[in-house]
C-alpha cells in the first residue's frame, strides 16, 4: 500500500495533481470497477478502507497500524454496511466519505508544507472546480454541467425567443385530462406571458433521462408515467404518432425494473 511515505507533494499544483490521481482511482472503484470493489468489501472481513493513490489506482485494505498514520485514514469499516443497505445507497455513502478523505489528505499536505492563506484558497478553488465523487457516482455531476450550460444559453437566447415549446405539429393530440401536458410540456395558456417565461425556465433545466442532454424546442419529448422523467422521443424510440396510442408510458428503466425477479 502506498501510504504516501515516499510521496510528498510540496506545491499547490503538486497537491492538486495528487488529489486528482487519488480521486480518479476511487471513482474507478465506485463506477467502472464496482463489481470487483463490491466483492472485496466482504462484511465477514475486518474493518476495511478504500484507498485512492496518486497513480489513479485504488485498493481495499486494512488501515495503517501506526498511530498517528503517515496520512489521514479513509472511513473505517465500509464493508460492514454493504449487505445492510441498497447497493446504490451504500456506494453513495462510501463516495461521500471518500470526498471527505481526499480533502483531508490535500489539506494535510498543505498544512505540513506551510501553505499560506492564499495557497490554501487556491488549492480549494482548484479542487472545487471538479465534481465530487458523490456527484459522479449519483449522476448529479452531469446534470449540473448541463444545467449550467442551459442557464448560460437561456440567458443569451431569451431576447430572441418568447418561449421554448414543442412545435404544434409535433404535439400528439390529447387523449383526456390524464394525458394533458404529458408529452409536449407546452404551457396550457399560451397567452399568459408570465407562464411562458416560467415554462421556458423549466425547459432550460429539463434533461433527457436517457442521454442527459437538455431540452430542445424542435424535438418531441415524452414523460414516463412511473418515474416522471422526460425523454427525447428518439432516445426511447417513441414517435408522436405512437405516443398517441400509449395509455401509460413506461421508460426502459422502469420496464426493466418490473421484469426483474
Amino acid at each position: 500500500m502506498d501510504g504516501g511515505a515516499n510521496y510528498n507533494p510540496r506545491t499547490v499544483e503538486e497537491v492538486f495533481r495528487d488529489f486528482k490521481g487519488r480521486r480518479a482511482g476511487m471513482i474507478k472503484a465506485l463506477t467502472t470497477d464496482v463489481d470487483e470493489f463490491y466483492q472485496q468489501c466482504d462484511p465477514e472481513k475486518e474493518n476495511l478502507c478504500l484507498y485512492g493513490f496518486p497513480n489513479e489506482l485504488w485498493e481495499v485494505n486494512l488501515p495503517a497500524e501506526e498511530v498517528p498514520p503517515e496520512l489521514p485514514e479513509p472511513a473505517l469499516g465500509i464493508n460492514f454496511a454493504r449487505d445492510g443497505m441498497q447497493e446504490k445507497d451504500w456506494l453513495s455513502l462510501v463516495a461521500v466519505h471518500s470526498d471527505a478523505w481526499l480533502l483531508a489528505v490535500a489539506f494535510y499536505f498543505g498544512a505540513r508544507f506551510g501553505f499560506d492563506k492564499a495557497d490554501r484558497k487556491r488549492l480549494f478553488n482548484m479542487i472545487n472546480d471538479l465534481p465530487t465523487i458523490f456527484e459522479v457516482v449519483t449522476g448529479t455531476a452531469k446534470k449540473q454541467v448541463k444545467e449550467k450550460s442551459s442557464v448560460s444559453n437561456h440567458s443569451s437566447n431569451k431576447s430572441k425567443s418568447n418561449s421554448k415549446v414543442v412545435p404544434q405539429q409535433q404535439q400528439p393530440q390529447q387523449r383526456g385530462s390524464d394525458s394533458q401536458g404529458k408529452y409536449s410540456k407546452t404551457p396550457q395558456k399560451d397567452e399568459d406571458e408570465g407562464l411562458e417565461e416560467e415554462e421556458e425556465d423549466e425547459h432550460g433545466e429539463t434533461l433527457c433521462g436517457a442521454c442527459g442532454e437538455n431540452y430542445a424546442s424542435d424535438e418531441f419529448w415524452i414523460c414516463c408515467d412511473i418515474c416522471e422523467k422526460w425523454f427525447h422521443g428518439k432516445c426511447v424510440k417513441i414517435t408522436p404518432a405512437r405516443a398517441e396510442h400509449i395509455k401509460q408510458y413506461k421508460c426502459p428503466s422502469c420496464s426493466n425494473k418490473r421484469s426483474r425477479p
